[in-house]
């Protein structure tokens, strides 16, 4: 064993196969089977048996009424552990967003295939703005925040605007948050009337930018 630990090929296999499954059972709403799992991994049942073990140890993973594998409370705890970091990380760049451009700026992230709205800021100073809960969540494909994410993953670092997509009367700005590894992401603004996305979107592009810094 090397003194930064066990890095053997077999143990790097065992720890990409756990992630995995965790993403899978993740993204499954019903929760997966040791069947399915092991259809997906590409390995058999036993792997997959001793894969589930410590996961389920740590709260991980835990298994239903029906033995389908779901996500554990301990991977929420450490999910909500680390969004408030990122939060506060976001937070003062999407302020003067918002202040800037009068209009609901928000970090949306990727998480399966939907967008899901990390941190929401509010103008101060308008009668009237749109209100974005945080945790709000619309497939990737739809709306200016997801189909940004969907552009960063092609390289695009463009502008994406939209109307009603989401809501009527709704419209949206957003650019992709790039160079952060594992996280794929994208801020934007939505308003209840027209943003002109050569006004806007330099603002939001600086946003990022900011937000990219603050999170790295």
């Amino acid at each position: 064993m090397s003194e930064g630990g066990d890095r053997s090929p077999e143990s790097a296999q065992t720890l990409d196969r756990g992630l995995r499954l965790l993403f899978l059972v993740a993204e499954a709403p019903g929760g997966m089977s040791v069947t399915e799992v092991a259809a997906r991994l590409g390995v058999g049942r036993a792997v997959v048996y001793r894969l589930v073990g410590p996961l389920v140890q740590h709260g991980m993973v835990r298994r239903d009424g029906r033995g389908r594998l779901r996500l554990g409370a301990g991977l929420l705890q450490l999910a909500n552990r680390a969004q408030p970091l990122l939060a506060d990380a976001a937070r003062p760049p999407l302020r003067r967003l918002a202040e800037a451009v009068g209009a609901t700026a928000h970090l949306t992230i990727a998480e399966g295939g939907e967008a899901v709205a990390l941190v929401v800021v509010e103008p101060s100073w308008t009668a009237f703005h749109v209100a974005y809960r945080s945790g709000s969540r619309h497939p990737l494909d739809r709306g200016a925040a997801g189909r940004a994410i969907l552009a960063g993953r092609q390289g695009d670092a463009g502008v994406v605007a939209t109307a009603g997509e989401l809501q009527p009367g709704a419209h949206g700005v957003a650019v992709p948050v790039l160079g952060l590894e594992g996280l794929e992401a994208s801020v934007g603004v939505v308003a209840l009337g027209p943003l002109d996305p050569e006004v806007v979107g330099p603002q939001v592009v600086s946003a990022a930018a900011a937000v990219a810094q603050a999170l790295s």
